[in-house]
C-alpha cells in the first residue's frame, strides 16, 4: 500500500447516486479520495469520479451549482470515470431522451437501454480474460463508439466497459463489487 502522501487525490461528485461506495472501491484501490460538489473541490483533484444516479437530475443540479461548464474544463484535461448515469453525462450523444452532456467520450448512448427498474441485473462479463460481476440497474446501452474508443468488455455483444484516452466510462456499476479492478484501472490514467 502506497504511502499517504504518494496517494492520488480523486474526487467523487457527490450530488447523486451511491457516490460513498464509489468512495469506499477508490479507497480500496489505493487512492484518497475528496467529494465534490464545489468548483474549488473541483480544482484540488486529479480525476474525478461521476457516479450512477438519475442524469437528467444531474444535469440540473450541475447547473444549479454552477459546476457544469468547470465539469467540461476539467474533462478537457484531467481524467474522467462515469458510471451508469456518469457515463450519460460523458457521451457525445444521449438518446432516449436527446439531452446536453459533456461530450467528453465519442459515442451515442441509450438513457434505460436495458429496461426499467424491474429489469436490473447482475451478470458475469469477461474483463481482462477473468470474470467480472457486473451490476445493471436501469442501465444505458452504448449504442455506437468512435474509433478512437476501446471496448474493454461487453454484455450480450453490446460495448459496458469502454476508454477514450484518460476517461473511461461503464454502464454497469462496479463501486458495488467486491472487486477493484475497474477503480484501479481509473487509477492507472491519473
Amino acid at each position: 500500500m502506497p504511502d499517504a502522501d504518494s496517494k492520488k487525490l480523486v474526487g467523487i461528485l457527490a450530488l447523486q447516486g451511491d457516490f460513498e461506495a464509489h468512495e469506499k472501491a477508490l479507497e480500496a484501490a489505493g487512492a484518497n479520495t475528496l467529494q465534490v460538489r464545489t468548483v474549488e473541490e473541483l480544482n484540488r483533484v486529479d480525476g474525478l469520479v461521476i457516479p450512477g444516479g438519475e442524469s437528467t437530475t444531474m444535469l440540473k443540479l450541475l447547473g444549479y451549482m454552477d459546476l457544469l461548464e468547470p465539469l467540461r474544463k476539467f474533462a478537457e484535461n484531467k481524467p474522467v470515470f462515469g458510471t451508469c448515469a456518469g457515463a450519460i453525462l460523458l457521451a457525445n450523444e444521449v438518446e432516449s431522451p436527446k439531452q446536453q452532456s459533456l461530450e467528453a467520450i465519442d459515442m451515442t448512448i441509450e438513457r434505460n437501454g436495458y429496461g426499467r427498474q424491474i429489469d436490473s441485473r447482475v451478470a458475469t462479463i469477461d474483463y481482462a480474460g477473468k470474470p467480472l460481476e457486473a451490476v445493471f440497474i436501469r442501465a444505458p446501452i452504448i449504442r455506437r463508439t468512435g474509433p478512437d474508443v476501446k471496448v474493454l468488455a461487453e454484455y450480450e455483444g453490446t460495448p459496458v466497459l469502454i476508454e477514450q484516452g484518460k476517461h473511461l466510462a461503464s454502464t454497469f456499476h462496479p463501486e458495488l463489487t467486491g472487486d477493484s479492478r475497474v477503480h484501479e484501472l481509473f487509477l492507472s490514467k491519473i
